[in-house]
């Protein structure tokens, strides 16, 4: 039997899944998993493959702390609910079979070290807001960014493609940064996936994959349309 391997942006996949999932137990990493084979099943089942491997890609959790420019509070990042999830989550993948996860690493940017969320940005912008009215633990946030993820996304997709080990990629992704990898896979004769998980993409991504489509379902078993 043919088969796919399935590759995981894990950031995109787990802030997605926040945002679609209501379900009171997003905060278990059992349960993500749970859906996480869910939506590949889903996905083999539509290509009529056999799952060659699902590749999941994340940075460990940022271990150490820093002072909120707005609150003077020292934030031990250690002791956050999200490090102690992503450090579960982490280990229960280990111990999936036909799972295989790759870890990249968070750097806190030296210079910027935090930044103010999007929204409230815009608020300060029209001066609907001031500076006093941050709420310094929801609208200053972290500047950390990953490191190496991005990188081994692209080295899995090259091997698997020049390995002729699979036929399919499925990438389950938001952004382009995939597109040199993908056009090699491509030229390879790789059939190549993309899942936005209902995110919308920039048109010109069309270009470069052999497919556009979203599985996952709410907790209805409905399918998501947004």
């Amino acid at each position: 039997m043919k088969k796919v391997a399935i590759l995981v942006d894990g950031e995109f996949f787990l802030k997605r899944f926040n945002r679609l999932s209501r379900n009171t137990n997003n905060n278990k990493p059992e349960y993500v998993i749970k859906v996480l084979h869910a939506m590949c099943r889903k996905h083999a089942v539509k290509a009529r493959r056999e799952i060659y491997r699902i590749f999941f890609y994340d940075c460990s959790p940022y271990e150490n702390g820093m002072h909120n420019p707005l609150s003077g509070r020292f934030i031990q990042f250690k002791n956050s609910n999200n490090y102690k999830f992503r450090v579960a989550f982490h280990e229960k993948l280990r111990e999936q079979r036909k799972v295989a996860l790759r870890l990249g690493y968070l750097h806190a940017n030296q210079d910027h070290k935090w930044l103010i969320s999007p929204q409230k940005i815009k608020e300060l912008l029209q001066k609907k807001i001031s500076i006093d009215d941050l709420d310094p633990e929801k609208d200053i946030i972290p500047n950390f960014r990953q490191k190496q993820v991005d990188m081994k996304i692209g080295v899995d997709i090259t091997s698997l493609a020049l390995k002729k080990h699979i036929d399919t990629i499925i990438l389950i992704a938001g952004d382009g940064d995939f597109v040199p990898a993908a056009k090699l896979a491509r030229r390879e004769g790789i059939d190549f996936i993309l899942d936005p998980m209902w995110n919308p993409i920039h048109p010109q991504l069309f270009e470069h994959i052999d497919g556009l489509t979203s599985v996952f379902f709410n907790n209805n078993n409905k399918q998501i349309k947004k």
